[in-house]
């Protein structure tokens, strides 16, 4: 049996045994198991910071990255800079194959992304799935932000999946929290967090590619707002 196959023969008794544990609970006992081969990425949202500030509070061994695709917000940049001297940790950052952004660039203009979906997702592929192919090399357990009411698509997860694309299982510590939740938590626990939360930005990623949103707006509004709805995923989570 190789790697993949015993960590799908797990899954189930994961489950059973991490069932009703709350997010914190949940991370250190994965991080306990699967020391050294679990890893959390970061887009730096309010999600986000909740987890990263479960991992480093607790001190798990567990790896938190981030992607910087090269057109973050300034403000993005800026808290990733308070959230490591908060926690006096580094999260780590992944960019994408210079090579790769520089042909793009030259070939279809820095813009490229407004042509059409196709073209969208190859800048997507190679600011964000290409490096993060690279970040989760080795990992076993890929920990994410993700929550179920952020689109229709994520309704249908589960807080352990199997992760067929990477070889893994993923775990969504945060998949049944309400985005009132989180916020709660947040400022409770005194969490630095994007102050373009505090403009209608409710998912933040590429500066050219997100827009704040208006009150009744769907949560993906915000992001590619160009597209049709059912197709607003980058592939991150490609299922």
């Amino acid at each position: 049996m190789d790697l993949s196959q015993e960590l799908l023969a797990r899954l189930d008794s994961l489950r059973a045994a991490m069932a009703g544990l709350p997010a914190a609970e949940g991370l250190r006992y994965l991080a306990e198991e699967f020391s050294g081969n679990i890893a959390f990425s970061s887009s730096l949202g309010i999600e986000d910071q909740l987890i990263t500030h479960h991992i480093f509070e607790q001190e798990l061994p567990i790896r938190v990255f981030t992607l910087d695709t090269g057109r973050l917000f300034n403000e993005s940049y800026t808290l990733l800079h308070k959230t490591n001297q908060r926690y006096r940790k580094k999260i780590e950052v992944y960019f994408p194959r210079h090579e790769a952004v520089e042909q793009l660039v030259n070939e279809k203009g820095p813009m490229s992304f407004y042509n059409s979906i196709d073209d969208r997702k190859q800048c997507c592929y190679i600011r964000k799935v290409e490096p993060l192919n690279r970040a989760l090399q080795g990992v076993q357990v890929w920990v994410t932000g993700i929550r179920s009411e952020q689109s229709g698509a994520r309704q249908e997860l589960q807080l352990l999946e199997w992760d067929e694309a990477h070889q893994l299982i993923k775990y969504n510590p945060l998949l049944h929290y309400t985005l009132d939740e989180v916020w709660a938590a947040v400022k409770a626990l005194h969490i630095p967090y994007n102050p373009l939360h505090d403009k209608g930005f409710v998912s933040i990623g590429c500066a050219p590619c997100t827009r704040a949103i208006a009150e009744g707006e769907d949560f993906r509004a915000g992001r590619w707002w160009w597209e049709d709805n059912s197709k607003k995923e980058c592939g991150l989570h490609a299922r």
